[in-house]
């Protein structure tokens, strides 16, 4: 009798053995078949959001391969390292596309891209994420409403301090009646990633090899 439940068993184990061997190799199967056109859309889903906030003059490069690691910042308001893609034209830099979190929206974070140019003029802010209510604050959104296009052609020079808020509290951005503190919050992460590029404008902007060069030289 023994023997016969210790032959049952070993059988038992052996056919869920078989089973996890199969659901392994197929699993693996799957994420190599689908891992380079996932990774293709997201590139281009990418790319697509970079062209709203930097027109194609501005870099001749491959944008998203030319990146630099941004340790945590708190102008930037972020609490993990992020990567910035840098744009050139004749590997000079010409701009800078970060990403800035606003901690102090109605609903939650708001994440932001930002396009900086190499001489800290915005060329286009876009709101990546948001949690912001439906109908009222949601208007930062550029599906929703064209206000994010205010930060176009702003920059440290042609604005002061108190620039940075709005109307309401005597800066000179617009808002929506009733919606204040989610344009307030927009309005300053902007404004702090505006200092953070002039603070790092030398690292930022070096004349340095994309990524993609470097590994060519290596290959060399």
């Amino acid at each position: 009798m023994p023997e016969t439940i210790i032959r049952h068993a070993s059988k038992t184990a052996m056919t869920l053995m078989a089973f996890a061997i199969v659901f392994t190799s197929l699993m693996a199967y799957v994420y190599q078949v689908t891992k380079q056109p996932i990774e293709l859309s997201e590139a281009a889903a990418r790319m697509s959001l970079f062209r709203q906030i930097m027109p194609a003059h501005m870099h001749d490069n491959d944008l998203l391969k030319d990146t630099i690691a941004l340790p945590p910042d708190p102008l930037l308001g972020t609490t993990q390292t992020t990567l910035a893609n840098i744009a050139r034209i004749q590997n000079q830099p010409s701009a800078v596309i970060l990403e800035a979190i606003a901690h102090d929206g109605y609903s939650g974070d708001i994440k932001l891209l930002l396009a900086i140019d190499a001489k800290g003029t915005i060329s286009g802010v876009r709101v990546i994420s948001h949690k912001e209510t439906p109908g009222l604050g949601d208007y930062i959104d550029i599906a929703r409403n064209n206000w994010i296009k205010l930060f176009d052609g702003q920059s440290l020079n042609n604005s002061t301090e108190s620039d940075w808020r709005v109307k309401k509290d005597g800066g000179k951005f617009d808002y929506m009646v009733g919606a204040t503190i989610t344009p307030r919050a927009v309005v300053s992460a902007t404004h702090k990633a505006l200092l953070y590029v002039d603070q790092h404008k030398q690292t930022l902007f070096s004349v340095q090899t994309s990524q993609e060069d470097n590994a060519q030289q290596e290959n060399k």
